[in-house]
């Protein structure tokens, strides 16, 4: 079933099309700026995992970073449409709409509002590294499926991190990836093959503005 057009709130007209059956990717982050890599990692999680599209979600700022050199967000939406540039990608700014900066929220915010769609977590190694600092992590894990895609040189530090020691047992081998969208949380997979070393962080000039990928 189609989400339903009469739902005309902001909060419903944030979250991308839809329909029952579906295997979305969520790729979470400031997106400040969109680069290569972000559209790389989403046509990597595409096929690997057999996914149907994958929605960017921006934040309005992540708790963890710095936000100096910020840029609005609505800059950030417009730049990442541009870079997406894939028809199976969307782009949503649900997080400010909701009121959120946490991803835990806008998880559970999605399971409530979205019935009938396979939902994946995406998320590099280096975030995976430092996932035991995310609010309600345990929750997050325990609400959908993780994929997490290598990005090197972070792979042994994030391997050997409080969460994915947490979480090991729930590790899915790389060769079922195509499975992990069906899986019950936890569960979780460890891609490799993605070699892209952007970042945004690396495409920012030291006064906040971007450099062209």
């Amino acid at each position: 079933m189609q989400q339903a057009p009469t739902a005309q709130r902001p909060a419903a007209r944030a979250i991308p099309f839809y329909t029952n059956g579906m295997r979305i990717g969520l790729l979470g982050g400031s997106f400040n700026p969109p680069h290569a890599a972000h559209r790389a990692i989403s046509l990597f999680a595409l096929k690997r995992l057999q996914l149907d599209r994958v929605w960017w979600l921006l934040t309005p700022g992540n708790p963890l970073k710095d936000h100096n050199g910020l840029h609005a967000l609505a800059e950030r939406a417009e730049a990442a449409r541009r870079t997406a540039d894939d028809p199976r990608i969307d782009i949503s700014c649900l997080e400010a709409v909701i009121g959120t900066r946490y991803t835990v929220d806008t998880i559970i915010h999605l399971r409530r509002r979205v019935s009938g769609v396979h939902f994946v977590w995406i998320m590099g190694a280096d975030n995976l590294a430092q996932f035991h600092r995310w609010k309600d992590w345990r929750r997050i894990a325990s609400d959908v499926p993780i994929a997490v895609i290598d990005r090197p040189p972070e792979s042994f530090r994030a391997l050997a991190a409080p969460a994915a020691q947490a979480l090991a047992r729930y590790r899915m081998p790389e060769n079922q990836a195509i499975r992990l969208a069906d899986q019950p949380a936890p569960a979780w997979v460890f891609l490799t093959g993605m070699k892209s070393k952007l970042s945004s962080t690396g495409l920012r000039n030291p006064d906040g503005s971007w450099r062209t990928a």
